[in-house]
């Protein structure tokens, strides 16, 4: 048996006892949870070293129009067809069970649909670029920023495609719960943007290549890592056009579907706010306003890498019955993630956005309401997210898709409202506010519906046996 098969049989398989089974999966989720916190904590450290670096480089006005670039590149999200969340929730179920055939089967149909469909998009892409009114879009001061402006769309953009189906290797190891590994990788990869914008900076690159710089290191961190693991350590679920199978693919179409829909809303019902700031205060906000969001999103990164882990996890646990153990994990998950971010949040608040702004070489610091704001829109996200983990294990997505889209109906109206007649730090506490309102109980309701239905199925496979 290949040593990865070995390191990870237990997930596969249910013991007699399943609270043998119950603390295999608790020292598993311990292990990817600690590696979590670990390269967050180191990871952290290289926007804290970069955005600086990068402003003074680049001035106010090139770097918020790059933090522009990067709030619409996270709204194209949605280019994974919603494959990698449909591969995760497919891949756990077939993991838990021992099938690696079909395992494999659905990590390669996934593989050619997102390679094909990369190639379809970067084409795209570039022949409509020159289409497109950059100047409207940033709100640019002059006409001499558009070529600037379309280079980095397009560098961010182009290099986001490729990384869609080569980033696919961090959902198989996922799906197989081997998170600690999926973490340690993406931590290289992060790290390595710092020395990639340095050789830019001291070649005096200019300031579309200082951005592919910085944008580049997860792709090449993905791109070793998918080496390592399929040539390596598990060959026997490598992709392979041998395996690729039209019934896997409508499966994986089906789930991603919904999960394609509710990609794009969510990216787009979270990533306006610098787009809405650059419109209602113009650029030289925006760079304010992203530095501290960018700060924050540390937090909401950690935050959702940890619950991320839970996703697999729960996958074994409902295909094995263990209701239970998903109902007490998710309970002590919403507490950790909203201490994971309610502690930092007052910290920040407190102490005020004066080092950041020293550190940054900012004119004048993020005002403690905006701090204070942004922490509150992710506790909101913390006391959601672990619930709609259980979801996503169970491939139910519509509770989510609804309250997502309520979400983005009433929010973004009322953040442009609220943007220009109150400031922007009204910005993120009216999406907190609309969030309790939309968000949160799609997250109680749906979880419950999981939780109901797979109880019933538990009782009524005991009933026949």
């Amino acid at each position: 048996m290949h040593p990865a098969v070995t390191e990870s049989a237990d997930a596969r398989t249910a013991p007699a006892d399943p609270a043998v089974a119950d603390r295999g999966r608790d020292r598993r989720l311990v292990a990817g949870i600690a590696t979590t916190v670990g390269s967050r904590a180191v990871g952290a450290v290289v926007p804290l070293l970069l955005l600086p670096l990068a402003q003074r480089y680049l001035g106010v006005e090139l770097f918020g129009l790059w933090q522009a670039v990067t709030a619409l590149t996270a709204m194209a999200a949605f280019a994974d067809l919603g494959l990698g969340n449909g591969l995760m929730t497919k891949l756990a179920d077939a993991h838990a069970r021992g099938d690696t055939v079909r395992a494999r089967r659905y990590v390669s149909t996934a593989y050619l649909t997102l390679a094909g469909a990369a190639v379809v998009a970067c084409a795209a892409l570039w022949i409509g670029a020159f289409a497109v009114p950059w100047a409207a879009v940033f709100n640019l001061p002059g006409a001499e920023l558009v070529p600037t402006a379309r280079a980095m769309t397009l560098v961010c953009l182009t290099v986001f495609i490729l990384n869609v189906p080569i980033s696919l290797v961090v959902r198989v190891q996922y799906g197989i719960q081997q998170v600690a590994r999926a973490n340690s990788w993406q931590l290289a990869g992060s790290l390595l943007c710092l020395p990639l914008t340095l050789v830019a900076v001291a070649f005096d690159a200019g300031p579309v290549p200082l951005v592919a710089a910085a944008v580049s290191g997860p792709l090449l961190g993905n791109l070793v890592n998918s080496l390592w693991l399929y040539a390596r350590r598990m060959p026997e679920l490598a992709p392979s056009l041998r395996y690729v199978e039209a019934s896997a693919a409508r499966a994986l179409l089906r789930l991603g579907g919904m999960f394609l829909l509710l990609t794009a809303v969510l990216t787009v019902a979270t990533n306006t706010d610098p787009l809405i700031v650059a419109q209602t205060h113009g650029l030289a906000e925006v760079a304010v306003f992203a530095v501290a969001a960018r700060l924050f999103a540390q937090l909401g990164l950690l935050m959702s890498m940890m619950t991320t882990a839970l996703w697999p996890a729960y996958g074994e646990a409902l295909a094995h019955g263990r209701v239970d153990w998903v109902r007490r994990l998710t309970g002590r998950m919403t507490l950790v993630a909203a201490v994971a971010v309610g502690l930092p949040t007052v910290v920040v608040a407190l102490v005020g956005g004066e080092p950041l702004a020293a550190l940054m070489g900012m004119a004048h610091p993020p005002d403690r309401w905006l701090l204070a704001g942004l922490g509150a829109w992710w506790m909101v996200l913390a006391m959601a997210s672990p619930r709609f983990m259980v979801q996503n294990a169970a491939g139910v997505v519509h509770p989510q898709l609804v309250g997502w889209t309520a979400y983005l109906v009433l929010a973004v109206p009322l953040k442009v409202w609220g943007a220009g007649a109150l400031g922007m730090a009204a910005v993120p506490w009216l999406g907190a506010a609309v969030g309790l309102v939309t968000v949160v109980p799609a997250a109680l309701l749906g979880s419950r519906q999981v939780v109901t239905r797979a109880r019933s199925a538990a009782h009524g496979q005991r009933v026949t046996a």
